[in-house]
């Protein structure tokens, strides 16, 4: 049985904002945080690469601080890196545990063994997914309006060098109802906004919006804001207020 994290060093790995909130909008990060478990070290990884993009979605937490506050929404995120597990990947696949990220070897997650394997997913996975699983039957419960948001940030730049210009990224699977919407209310704003980009849902891998948005059959969508947006208060803020203005919009045309 693994042993659990060791809660005298390590955080839990639950970030909640606003418990309930009176939002129809529930929003969840999957890389909001960069902690890693004591007993993993560094995972053979410089401190460039632990405050990069490779470990966590920069800037995002403070961004749906802000979107939380400001919308009274309730906010899940997981504080833990994706370097050692990724809550956003399907348990199993190459890169639910990387052992490379956009090229740099994480060395603490090469050759590792079942129970390491084990522990992981029982002491983060788990309770992450737990929680947001928690919150989504309690509004079910309570016969609540409720719109997954799945909120990520990305990097302009890959190792690949390929150019991303979009500013902000609406995700969405075959539902499109909230994806038109929104992409509607932010296309004649200050921000190059894109469908479905620079990702997509990828049901062969992806976990949060796959499981929780589309297995309930209740409605998600995902954003991505490029990194260099909100890796400042100020940008952060400034995302925070159009996000929500956009939010309250969409809420409208649904008749939440």
């Amino acid at each position: 049985m693994p042993m659990p994290i060791d809660t005298y060093f390590d955080p839990s790995p639950v970030m909640t904002v606003c418990t309930v909130g009176a939002s129809p909008f529930l929003l969840v990060s999957d890389h909001a945080g960069s902690a890693i478990p004591r007993r993993l070290g560094d995972l053979g990884l410089s401190a460039e690469d632990l405050d990069d993009h490779i470990a966590l979605d920069i800037g995002i937490f403070a961004t749906c601080n802000w979107l939380a506050q400001r919308l009274d929404a309730q906010y899940i995120a997981q504080a833990y890196s994706r370097l050692v597990i990724d809550c956003n990947r399907q348990l199993g696949v190459s890169t639910s545990m990387p052992e490379v990220s956009d090229g740099r070897a994480v060395v603490g997650s090469q050759n590792i063994d079942v129970a390491e394997r084990e522990r992981r997913v029982s002491e983060i996975f788990h309770p992450y997914h737990d929680a947001i699983g928690k919150a989504l039957d309690a509004r079910m419960i309570e016969g609540r309006h409720t719109v997954l948001c799945a909120m990520h940030s990305f990097t302009r730049h890959m190792a690949d060098g390929i150019a991303r210009p979009w500013d902000i990224g609406v995700i969405h699977g075959p539902s499109r109802e909230v994806g038109d919407m929104l992409l509607g209310v932010l296309a004649d704003g200050e921000f190059c906004i894109g469908r479905n980009q620079p990702y997509g849902v990828d049901y062969d891998n992806d976990y949060t919006i796959p499981v929780h948005g589309d297995g309930r059959k209740i409605r998600s969508i995902g954003i991505e804001i490029c990194q260099d947006m909100i890796n400042h208060d100020a940008g952060q803020r400034h995302c925070a207020a159009v996000l929500e203005a956009a939010f309250r919009t969409v809420a409208d045309q649904l008749g939440f």
